[in-house]
């Protein structure tokens, strides 16, 4: 296999990849979708722990689902997001992040939690006639705006069991953070001990956010994180069909909704012991993914409380770092995470130098262009060589062209005496192959090229280029590097070449600027290195040629 050969097969593998995986998805089986969304989201009721998570407790089973009673809702709003609170349950039933715009409507803020979606975040607590998601409860006075200089904001939820035990829901909002600390205070009024059980989960649809396409489409669903078995994604149809594997209990961890450039997550302390599940709601495409912890036990006269921190913001790996072991994870590299994550720290540290993400891809694929720059100039060397045989390889497919062994032979001949390798690319490229798809991942999955503008037209690297002048430069690159290879001596397969620009390009109308940025400099720079080898060999072909003539 010739080196032009191992780029068509590459081009084809690449494109094969990425049309599988999207083919996967799409035919996923889809649950049937309800009529009445809020009939739907209104049907699920507190979820039950595990006898391993009762230790011995006498957690009374939740009572059967009823229809959710008519709350009020109210803003709170801190110099990150505007958080929309239900007094049912104290549900966040809508979340915008004040940093980002929407992906169709720049004028409009990025909505994380909305009713689109159904994706909201859900707590309550389990036990005989304790208050759960669907309990009205009572907000105490108090602002609901982060005042300047204060660094956090606490809102109050009460609710009245009836026999004497009271809950009360905080919420704490910080000064600068996507982390909301959600806390219950049960105080027992009863004249017996209780052991009751809190639940902290997020319900969602299985749509996938605005801005997927079948050609750029990235992992939407459930996630569980633990020390023994690290990250684990499950698929809503996993879920669906009750075939969803994950950890179940734990005393460490965390329990996400993740989706493209955002997550939300459920994170209990560490060292308290946690039980984790999955549900898709009856009659619906709504999903429920959650985590119970104990309360623990509360005596007669006596109080309890617990608390469990809720991200929900952009996947920026060093905030994610910070709230919990492995969130930032969520970031998604796949197998390539080992090579991915060194690119993207050196993309982040040219950023903070150059202040463009724009410039920092520029400079960034310069930078890996010339660490592999002796290899690539061996593999342009091996075409430039071959490229100088071509009319002899034409002459020899004259000649035995319907005796293809002895062709074969007279082929070897040929490579054997010019002293060339016709594998002598092929080494090069497969190298730098793990390298060209880690960046592939990393500039598709960092949140960070979300609405960063470049240049001009250029006003957001994780969009598609809106005039599409990218795509045509990058087109025109390919059919300048395919001109500079040799030319195949089989005539359908010099048209397969030609034509593989146009193809490769046309999918490259839906990627994010920001990766077809990195190809357009990437091309010329292998433009600018495969001219002047390929110059440099014909001379000193021709000077040979001169000196034995």
């Amino acid at each position: 296999m010739d080196t032009r050969r191992l780029i068509l097969v590459l081009i084809f593998t690449f494109s094969s990849f990425m049309l599988w995986e999207n083919w996967q998805k799409h035919n996923q089986p889809t649950p049937v979708a309800n009529a009445n969304p809020a009939t739907a989201a209104a049907a699920g009721a507190a979820p039950k722990p595990s006898a391993s998570l009762q230790a011995g407790a006498t957690t009374a089973a939740p009572t059967p689902a009823a229809v959710a009673p008519a709350g009020e809702t109210f803003t709170v709003t801190t110099d990150l997001v505007k958080a929309t609170l239900s007094t049912v349950g104290g549900d966040l039933v809508k979340l915008e992040l004040l940093k980002y715009k929407e992906h169709d409507d720049k004028a409009k803020t990025f909505d994380l939690f909305d009713a689109k979606h159904q994706y909201v975040a859900q707590s309550g607590l389990i036990g005989e006639g304790l208050p759960t998601h669907r309990t009205l409860f009572k907000r105490l006075a108090g602002p609901t705006e982060l005042a300047d200089g204060a660094n956090e904001l606490k809102i109050r939820l009460e609710a009245d069991a009836g026999n004497g035990i009271k809950a009360t829901k905080v919420l704490t909002f910080k000064r600068g953070s996507y982390a909301v600390d959600v806390a219950w205070e049960v105080t027992n009024g009863s004249d017996k001990a209780i052991a009751p059980h809190a639940y902290f989960q997020l319900q969602r649809d299985d749509k996938a956010p605005a801005g997927e396409t079948k050609m750029v489409s990235t992992f939407t669903g459930p996630a569980v994180y633990t020390e023994g078995d690290k990250y684990q994604k499950v698929e809503f149809s996993a879920v669906a069909e009750n075939k969803a594997k994950f950890t179940k209990t734990a005393d460490n961890g965390w329990l996400a909704m993740v989706q493209h450039y955002f997550v939300s997550a459920w994170v209990p302390k560490e060292k308290t012991q946690r039980e984790f599940y999955m549900r898709k709601l009856d009659g619906s495409n709504v999903f429920q993914a959650g985590v119970i912890v104990p309360v623990g036990d509360v005596a007669a006269g006596g109080k309890a409380d617990t608390s469990v921190t809720l991200f929900a913001g952009p996947q920026e790996q060093a905030s994610l770092k910070n709230i919990a072991p492995g969130l930032d994870l969520v970031v998604d590299y796949g197998w390539l995470t080992v090579v991915a994550a060194p690119i993207f720290w050196l993309l982040e540290a040219i950023h903070k130098l150059v202040g463009n993400w724009g410039w920092a891809i520029v400079i960034l694929t310069i930078g890996i262009k010339a660490v592999f720059y002796p290899l690539s100039a061996a593999s342009y060397k091996s075409m430039a060589k071959m490229r100088t045989l071509s009319p002899r390889l034409m002459h020899l497919k004259e000649r035995f062209g319907d005796d293809k062994q002895r062709l074969n032979q007279e082929m070897m001949k040929l490579y054997q005496t010019e002293k060339i390798n016709p594998l002598g690319g092929c080494l090069p490229i497969l190298v730098q192959i793990p390298v060209f798809i880690a960046l592939y991942w990393v500039l598709l999955g960092a949140v960070e090229m979300r609405d960063a503008p470049w240049i001009g037209w250029i006003t957001d690297l994780a969009a598609a280029d809106p005039y599409y002048i990218l795509p045509v430069i990058m087109i025109a690159s390919m059919i300048i590097q395919t001109k500079l290879n040799p030319t195949p001596p089989d005539p359908i397969q010099a048209k397969v070449m030609m034509a593989m620009p146009f193809i490769f390009g046309i999918m490259f109308l839906w990627f994010p600027s920001g990766l077809v940025l990195y190809w357009v400099v990437n091309n010329v720079l292998s433009i600018a290195q495969q001219w002047q080898i390929t110059k440099m060999i014909e001379a000193g072909g021709k000077a040979a040629n001169d000196a034995k003539a």
